[in-house]
């Protein structure tokens, strides 16, 4: 990407996508720190890290590689909890670029260069965002799993500052100008509803994938 695309973008946009890089990378701090003291060497990680990029799922793969769950088990539930990028796909296509700029730009495709790109007014904005923001966690999540798992035995718990509301309020934010529309809030509400009234029954990162029932709903809102 050139540099001068990024310059379409406004400071306000840019601030935000840098504040959201930063949290990421605070929340791989934690990650790194829990692998290595789960008992995993720093390279399995640093390997997540770069090759799946995708924080929930590395989460529920170390969690229950650690419980005694088979590495197999454990890549099969990273996988359905990354089904979501699925529909995210879709909703992105014209902003992951072309022939060989495609790939790496499936690969930075997370929850948070989707709601940037999404969010932009025009599709050079949206394009800019997209990348700036995926690129950034692309460099801030390796980088903060490896700082994690050098100093994770001086962390203690790295939730206690609120780190885990982060995500959300954000997401809230950039998402609130579309629920202006009538059949965009019932999916949202509805599938606000399903995923919560899942999580006590599904693995951590898989509310997410039942969320989704929101837009079938959708489609008998009239």
């Amino acid at each position: 990407m050139a540099p001068s695309l990024f310059s379409s973008l406004g400071s306000d946009v840019i601030k935000g996508i840098v504040l959201v890089c930063l949290a990421v990378g605070v929340v791989a701090v934690s990650y790194g720190s829990l692998a290595t003291g789960y008992g995993f060497p720093l390279w399995v990680p640093l390997v997540l890290s770069l090759s799946v990029l995708a924080g929930a799922s590395e989460f529920l793969f170390i969690g229950i590689v650690a419980s005694g769950g088979s590495p197999i088990a454990a890549a099969a539930a990273g996988l359905l909890v990354n089904a979501r990028h699925m529909p995210f796909g879709m909703a992105v296509k014209d902003l992951v670029g072309n022939n060989l700029s495609r790939f790496f730009g499936c690969h930075i495709m997370n929850d948070e260069s989707v709601v940037f790109g999404l969010s932009q007014p025009t599709l050079e904005k949206r394009k800019a965002a997209y990348w700036l923001c995926g690129i950034g966690i692309a460099i801030s999540w390796p980088m903060g799993t490896v700082i994690g798992a050098v100093i994770g035995n001086f962390i203690l718990d790295i939730n206690v500052i609120g780190l885990d509301a982060v995500f959300p309020t954000i997401l809230l934010a950039l998402t609130l100008s579309s629920l202006k529309n009538i059949k965009t809030s019932v999916s949202a509400i509805s599938g606000t509803l399903v995923s919560l009234l899942s999580v006590p029954f599904v693995p951590i990162g898989m509310p997410v994938l039942f969320s989704l029932a929101g837009l079938f709903i959708r489609r008998k809102t009239k």
